[in-house]
């Protein structure tokens, strides 16, 4: 992490956000130089093997959804020591997305704001670029999202022979016609419609809440997921905010201010679902410590981005190497034996 936050993070970071994603993305593309350089970003242990409704993982730390759209870069992702990947949001039809500028940064609190509204070249794209990919020993979750059941439904029968599991986002900030899906009787019909079909396991993102309204809203969603069988969830998306710097003048902040109420609402979906749903936290994960108290407060796995962006290539490995020093330290000998632990014993980053 020291080459990429001292020299390499420096030169990015003179540049607009998308136009340093985009030069990122070009040197993702460079496949050979990732696959040199993989020994010195994997860590293999078995004691950090994971299972996300029957999906194993070497590692618990996956790629959130929201940088490799269009699953271009799956294979070099796959390079740098996470456990899973989770690429898309993938949709049905080729998409723009919300008008520039539409990325902003807080480097001061290790945050980013977006409001990129699915842009896209659709699922044709995404299909094609699957079905060209290397095999890769990471496994690999599908985002998809829709206006409606039927772009659901379509992404949803191209993409699964595709991957490990599919993740249904309904809760993007940036994107509004698919909120609809968070009321319960929408999410219902979205489930039904979708479970016939399944045949892989099924995860949910989660929005955030901030009151009880919305926490008895979010609990309704977990309930429908236990009903339909689906396999976990993933807590959470980003948080809505006013920015200026941003066209629409709003956004979805992700990040270290995220990481309290990931932690609160990673607990809370612990208690009422009980050990039987699989919780894949997201929100302001950056450091070892950070995604060990995800564990403690019930997390299954974690998933970061803005973390990635902020700490470069080498977080994973670092994660990764902090949570075996705990469970040397504490005579701890797999990932599923960390005990819960109640919201005040837990820290920040």
């Amino acid at each position: 992490m020291g080459i990429y936050t001292s020299l390499v993070r420096p030169v990015l970071f003179t540049l607009p956000p998308e136009r340093a994603q985009r030069l990122a993305e070009v040197a993702l593309r460079q496949g050979p130089f990732w696959r040199a350089l993989r020994p010195a970003f994997q860590l293999n242990d078995e004691r950090l093997h994971a299972d996300i409704g029957g999906i194993h993982l070497p590692n618990p730390i996956g790629l959130a959804a929201g940088y490799d759209k269009d699953c271009r870069l799956v294979d070099s992702l796959s390079c740098l020591g996470f456990g899973y990947i989770v690429a898309g949001t993938v949709v049905l039809h080729p998409r723009e997305g919300n008008p520039r500028p539409r990325l902003a940064r807080n480097p001061r609190e290790g945050s980013l704001v977006n409001s990129l509204g699915f842009p896209s070249h659709g699922l044709e794209t995404a299909c094609r670029s699957l079905k060209q990919r290397g095999n890769s020993r990471v496994p690999l979750v599908l985002s998809i999202s829709g206006l409606d059941l039927e772009e659901f439904r379509q992404c949803y029968q191209a993409l699964q022979p595709l991957a490990a599991g599919i993740e249904l986002n309904i809760s993007s900030p940036n994107t509004e016609g698919i909120r609809m899906f968070q009321e319960p009787q929408r999410l219902e019909e979205l489930l039904a419609a979708l479970s016939p079909l399944k045949e892989r396991p099924l995860f949910l993102k989660l929005p955030p809440y901030f009151d009880e309204a919305q926490r008895g809203r979010v609990m309704e969603m977990v309930d429908l997921c236990l009903h339909y069988s689906v396999e976990g969830v993933t807590a959470v998306n980003t948080w809505p905010v006013e920015d200026t710097r941003l066209a629409t003048g709003h956004g979805g902040l992700s990040g270290r201010p995220l990481f309290p109420h990931m932690l609160r609402i990673v607990q809370d979906v612990r208690r009422h679902a009980g050990e039987g749903l699989v919780i894949n936290a997201c929100g302001g994960i950056a450091s070892g410590e950070g995604a060990l108290n995800a564990l403690r407060a019930g997390a299954n796995t974690v998933q970061l981005l803005t973390g990635l962006i902020y700490q470069g290539p080498g977080l994973m490995r670092g994660i990764n190497r902090y949570l075996l020093r705990y469970m040397e330290r504490e005579g701890i000998p797999s990932l599923k034996e960390i005990s819960r632990e109640p919201l005040e014993g837990l820290e920040q980053p």
